[in-house]
């Protein structure tokens, strides 16, 4: 069953991103995901199930 992730949530993701941040923002969602570091604000395209698995936590955006 797919997680309830909504555009503008932050997720904490298990593996870091190259310059070292773990949190990223949903941009786009469906069976591709483009998520956003929130450090360098690089944007990187994910498929649902690669981004499902690397996720370790849901933070919704207030």
């Amino acid at each position: 069953m797919p997680l309830d992730i909504k555009i503008g949530d932050i997720v904490e993701l298990k593996k870091q991103h190259p310059c070292g941040c773990t949190s990223f923002e949903i941009m786009r969602t469906g069976m591709d995901f483009r998520i956003k570091c929130l450090k360098c604000e690089k944007q990187v395209w994910l498929p649902r199930l690669k981004l499902e698995r690397r996720i370790k936590k849901i933070t919704a955006k207030e």
